[in-house]
């Protein structure tokens, strides 16, 4: 049995497009790549591959899926073996062993530390848009910096108040543990939203400052970094959730998770130092940028922006700092492969002010005109700091060196060194040697260093989760009777997978409700169930584990160990499959009314939802008249008068139920 923990690993470490690429040709075309379908015969390639949603889909056969399914048809075996494959291709231990006591209670501790994470997030919002206090603070605050409220939400920034410590009391109210409140520096159990005063009172940890969420990846909130907003002595500007079993400042990105969609499909992503850096060119919209959270860069985060793009550009201040600072940490960019440039802003400008100053096309035509090849950087600045001075200019050709040598492709590192000896006027062959001998002196310390690694890793525990078995569910077919019906449910399907940890406001209690858990009430309200067994699975698999801690609907299916079901979320998550034909009405005066078509679906999601189950009751209830109709006939030719009395009693209440349906599709949505 493959431990969930590895398996995870294994999800977020493999990139698609890589696993693919070992057996299909593939082209880029926008954000997605393109080839011929290894499934089935074809001349005009129909097989896409989408490496920011970790899927491909053929649009011609109809095969669907993650790696693991991808491996699974390609090489016809069961799903533990796709995975050992994949572990296998990517260096990935497997320790295939019953959990112990101490394991599960350490996945335990991480489960528990992620819910209040998330309920933490809940209540900053909560603070900022909803109390006064965050109103007249942290909301003024956010928005003189000039950042628009859609981006205040798109991001999950919030407010901790300065007086009284109210998260610790909603926290401990609602029953949550303080050992995953507070933190343990030596178990690194505990989230640290809070902390312990010496009297043995918990106090709230981020009091008095706005709120930036640091997602992973997937998009769980896995940790916190508090802004002041008043100078106050002995008191530094950002304080940061402690590192912890499920939180290292080393391992995340800020912004990654916004970014990562268009860092994929622009094939290009910016790195700078600050939350409000990436806020504001966000904002701009530079939507493909990262911040190292203005900690040095570390290979977990280089790797994080690999699965994305090979392709940096550096933003730094154009001040000194910032001109050495771009220098530093870049060479491990370089030896992950990466195509690296470096862009310095003008003096006194930071990316946040110069974002704020400048519109998208003016900041991204400056981009264009003044990043600069690394290398080429390097070489120009270290030789106009060196001079004339032969010990300096020595020294500088010894770091460019050091960074060539680090380039894994033969052909790019003589690219670079026959350019620097162009520049410097060094003979190329004399770079060449020094490259080699250094990178002959790296494999040796390496191989030192792994080995050191592999004793390492013998002696520390590993902590496994238990896997989800696989169940081996063929694809069902959609029925052709009553595809009315069907479509309509499928709609609502897809509205699950995607969306399915989204919250909108319940309409009967006025509270936060999740839209997949909205859409099963509605459904077991109205007793309406699917009549496609995949379709149950979905609802059946969602009830039971959209409570879990960082559950990503999305993620959850097209990871999922049935076939089937990771198939269904694929086909579901496919760029080609189109947004729902809704467009609101909006009056432009008394008499004119226009149609708008939103932006995606997501931007819509609680209209959209009521919307689709509004289609399916009416579906339902015509259903339910047609077949009443059809028993009133058979009634007539038997002469059956009771049984006709009851059924056209019972038919003008449907029809009046229809007609409020109909008004109310009529009064939210026109549907072409």
């Amino acid at each position: 049995m493959i431990p969930k923990e590895t398996i995870d690993r294994i999800y977020d470490t493999v990139k698609i497009e890589e696993v693919v690429s070992d057996y299909v040709t593939l082209k880029k075309r926008g954000a997605n790549l393109i080839g011929l379908c290894p499934f089935h015969d074809e001349k005009t390639g129909s097989f896409t591959v989408s490496p920011s949603k970790g899927i491909f889909k053929c649009f011609g056969c109809g095969k669907a899926g993650n790696a693991v399914n991808f491996v699974k048809e390609i090489e016809q075996c069961d799903y533990y073996d796709a995975l050992r494959q994949l572990a296998k291709k990517y260096h990935i231990e497997i320790e295939e062993r019953q959990l112990t006591v101490e394991e599960q209670q350490r996945q335990d501790d991480r489960e528990s530390m992620f819910v209040v994470n998330e309920r933490a997030n809940r209540f900053f919002q909560d603070s900022l848009w909803n109390t006064p206090e965050g109103k007249a603070i942290g909301l003024s605050y956010l928005r003189e910096r000039g950042v628009r409220d859609d981006i205040i939400r798109r991001f999950q920034l919030g407010y901790s108040p300065e007086k009284g410590n109210p998260l610790a009391t909603t926290l401990r109210k609602e029953g949550y543990k303080e050992e995953y409140l507070i933190n343990n520096a030596d178990t690194r159990i505990g989230t640290g939203v809070c902390g312990r005063s010496e009297d043995g009172r918990l106090y709230d940890r981020f009091r008095d400052r706005v709120i930036f969420p640091i997602h992973t990846v997937s998009g769980k909130t896995v940790a916190f970094a508090g802004r002041i907003l008043k100078k106050k002595e002995n008191t530094g500007k950002y304080i940061n959730s402690p590192d912890s079993i499920i939180y290292s400042k080393t391992n995340e990105l800020y912004g990654l998770f916004q970014a990562k969609q268009a860092i994929a499909r622009q094939n290009m992503c910016y790195l700078v130092e600050g939350q409000m850096d990436v806020i504001s060119m966000f904002q701009a919209g530079i939507e493909n940028v990262v911040a190292s959270g203005g900690t040095a860069l570390t290979k977990p985060q280089i790797r994080l922006i690999h699965r994305f793009t090979g392709n940096i550009t550096v933003l730094y201040d154009g001040d000194a700092a910032g001109i050495h600072a771009a220098l530093r940490g870049i060479d491990m960019f370089l030896e992950e492969g990466f195509q690296v440039k470096v862009l310095l802003l003008p003096d006194g400008e930071d990316p946040d002010s110069f974002a704020r100053s400048h519109n998208a096309s003016d900041f991204i035509e400056y981009i264009r005109q003044h990043q600069t090849d690394f290398i080429r950087y390097k070489t120009q600045l270290l030789q106009d700091e060196a001079g004339n001075d032969p010990i300096k200019k020595s020294q500088l050709i010894r770091s460019l060196v050091e960074s060539i040598s680090v380039i894994p492709d033969a052909i790019t590192r003589q690219v670079y060194i026959k350019d620097c000896s162009d520049q410097l006027g060094i003979q190329e062959a004399l770079l060449t040697r020094e490259t080699a001998k250094l990178r002959r002196t790296r494999r040796g310390d390496f191989y030192e260093k792994k080995e050191e690694q592999q004793e390492e890793k013998t002696q520390e525990p590993v902590q496994p989760t238990q896997p989800t078995p696989p169940v081996e569910t063929p694809t069902l077919k959609m029925p052709t009777v009553n595809e009315a019906y069907d479509s309509n449910i499928m709609n609502l399907i897809r509205i699950i997978v995607r969306y399915g940890e989204k919250h909108l406001i319940d309409p009967e209690n006025g509270q936060e409700i999740a839209v997949g858990a909205y859409i099963i009430r509605e459904l077991e309200n109205d007793r309406i169930q699917p009549r496609i067994a995949l379709q149950q699975m979905v609802l059946d698999e969602y009830k039971a584990h959209y409570r879990d801690e960082g559950f990503a609907a999305n993620r959850f299916f097209v990871h999922h160990a049935n076939p089937a079901l990771s198939q269904l979320a694929a086909e579901l998550t496919a760029d080609r499959y189109q947004l729902s034909k809704i467009f609101f009405k909006q009056s432009i005066s008394e008499n004119v009314v226009q149609e708008v078509q939103p932006s995606s679906d997501e931007d819509i999601l609680p209209e959209l939802t009521n919307q689709l189950l509004l289609e399916l009751k009416y579906t339902v209830v015509n259903e339910r008249i047609a077949t009443m109709q059809q028993q009133l006939k058979e009634a007539q030719q038997k002469d059956d008068w009771e049984t006709q009395r009851r059924l056209l009693r019972e038919q003008p209440q449907l029809i009046r139920i229809r007609s409020l349906i109909c008004r109310e599709l009529g009064n939210r949505v026109v549907v072409n």
